[in-house]
């Protein structure tokens, strides 16, 4: 069942991202992306402990929410769906792992070893594993153990400093299908430049420990063509793209570019969607940090880009977007 070895390279993932890799913003880029050019999307990050509390399943398990019109895209696309998951504690990530295939239909889990947000490294979890490495490797292969999904892991290169020879060696121990490498330290947060001479390193570390864990690379890519160059350059199986996706929503389309009429229609469908799947459950203003990529390059794009932002609910923001379009 370890769809990752099925996959033709170089692979294009999109990352998790919290408040934005939800189904209804997955299902969009998926739907936007030309065949074989996206190959695996993430969910936004969920706690263990949280999935597993009595009282505090059902809110923490809305990130594992998969809506009716994004299962149609990803079984008509191929794109495969991983859940990822953190935490602490070995025994709570076989138990959830365990629960999430029984209850849900992924097609993997990841594990977040990168996330490097204080209130979440503070409980020990994320990029803070990188500093206890056996327990890292403890909860990859409690993780494996629970079931049969493949089991990958995102990371990043270190804690302060660059480490990742070392601590991508303890990983490759484990034989995780996949590591993601983002080449940053958690020190450094999104600022910076990530360091993809790191990526290579761990590529070659995988080769010498004759590994069949594939590496992908993670950082500032900005376009599918850099991707592929940077693939090429660092020995990378793949690349996982963050911020470019709200840089151009076209990412993974071919052309990479899209017209006026193409991103309105978008901006409609992920608020109507984005209500029909989220109202009551979490907050209008999340939808906020979309609005820039799609109302974008095209004339009046900024002034209609900030009555937008103005808008205070659903109504509102499909009321400005019925104006502009008439005007």
């Amino acid at each position: 069942m370890n769809f990752w070895k099925d996959l033709e390279g170089p692979i294009f993932a999109l990352a998790p991202m919290e408040d934005a890799t939800e189904t209804v913003f997955r299902e969009l880029v998926a739907a936007t992306a030309s065949p074989g050019r996206l190959h695996v999307l993430f969910t936004e990050f969920m706690s263990v402990d949280g999935f597993l509390h009595e009282r505090g399943h059902l809110r923490v398990s809305e990130r594992l929410l998969v809506n009716r019109e994004e299962r149609e895209v990803l079984e008509r696309s191929g794109i495969k769906l991983v859940a990822q998951i953190w935490g602490s504690d070995p025994e709570k990530f076989h138990r959830a792992t365990r629960k999430i295939a029984e209850e849900h239909r992924f097609d993997g889990i990841d594990i977040n070893m990168g996330c490097p947000v204080k209130k979440i490294i503070k409980k020990g979890g994320c990029s803070m594993l990188i500093a206890t490495p056996g327990l890292a490797r403890e909860i990859v292969a409690a993780t494996r153990e629970a079931s049969s999904l493949p089991v990958s892991v995102k990371t990043r290169i270190g804690i302060r400093e660059a480490i990742t020879e070392e601590w991508i060696g303890q990983l490759l121990e484990e034989q995780p299908a996949a590591i993601t490498v983002h080449g940053r330290t958690q020190k450094m947060m999104s600022e910076g430049t990530a360091d993809w001479n790191e990526v290579a390193k761990a590529s070659r570390l995988r080769d010498q420990m004759k590994s069949e864990t594939l590496i992908l690379g993670n950082g500032d890519v900005m376009s599918y063509g850099e991707g592929l160059q940077k693939a090429a350059d660092y020995s990378a199986d793949g690349i996982m793209v963050g911020r470019g996706i709200f840089a151009n929503p076209a990412f993974f389309s071919t052309p990479e570019t899209l017209d006026t009429e193409t991103r309105l229609r978008l901006l409609r469908q992920h608020i109507t969607r984005f209500q029909e799947t989220w109202e009551g459950k979490k907050n209008y203003a999340i939808l906020k940090r979309f609005f820039k990529i799609y109302a974008n390059s095209f004339p009046g794009a900024s002034d209609f880009r900030a009555r937008l932002m103005e808008s205070l609910d659903y109504e509102g923001g499909l009321s400005v977007l019925r104006e502009f379009e008439s005007s």
